[in-house]
This record gives structure tokens, C-alpha cells and sequence, in this order.
């Protein structure tokens, strides 16, 4: 458990890196930290950082632009509308223009 809580302290120090704005995937995080098939831990991890009031976890989606972690949030549009808050206009849980407000971590922070 100490090797997960390790890893989730990596997953929020990167989602903490989000600018307001953009958005990036759970397998891009995991993808940055090492952890290709990583994707579903760095889900915990977020659904897990809701007690977290420094992690912008609404920022992280599934690859596809979705909204699949909206359920985890205070009410059911507490995703939505924190992002629609920062400018990223959302239509039936999924992100438009996905890959223009996409942040890749191993793109704009390079490899750890």
C-alpha cells in the first residue's frame, strides 16, 4: 500500500501541473510517470483526491475526452461545470475540441 500511496502522491504532484484551461487523460499521467498500463491507479488516485482541495482533479478525463470520473464529484455536473468555468466547452460529458485543450505531461514537462 505504501508503493500506491507513493504513486498517488506522483499522480496529484503532475495533476497540480494542469493549467487552468486544459485537460489531460489518466494514461497520459501514467504514460508521464512510468506506468503505461497505469491508467486505472492513476482513477483511483483521483477518485481518491476529492478530500484534496489543491488537486484540480475535473482537469483529468479518459482518453477519449469523457467525463468518466464526473460520478466522483459533489453533485452530477460539478465536473462539467468546472470546466466550463475555465473555458472548455463540454456537450454530453465529453470534452469538444479534445485535442486542442489536450495537456500532454511528457510533452510540456518532458520525461521525469
Amino acid at each position: 500500500m505504501l508503493k500506491n500511496k507513493d504513486f498517488f502522491q506522483d499522480v496529484y504532484d503532475v495533476v497540480r501541473l494542469i493549467p487552468s484551461g486544459r485537460v489531460t487523460s489518466y494514461g497520459a499521467i501514467a504514460n508521464y510517470l512510468g506506468s503505461k498500463q497505469g491508467a486505472r491507479m492513476v482513477g483511483w488516485a483521483m477518485n481518491a483526491s476529492h478530500v484534496l482541495p489543491d488537486v484540480p482533479a475535473h482537469r483529468v478525463v479518459n482518453r477519449n475526452g469523457l467525463l468518466s470520473g464526473k460520478h466522483h464529484f459533489d453533485g452530477p455536473n460539478t465536473m462539467e461545470l468546472r470546466l466550463q468555468a475555465e473555458g472548455i466547452r463540454v456537450v454530453q460529458n465529453q470534452i469538444q475540441d479534445f485535442q486542442k485543450v489536450f495537456w500532454d505531461p511528457a510533452l510540456e514537462l518532458g520525461l521525469p
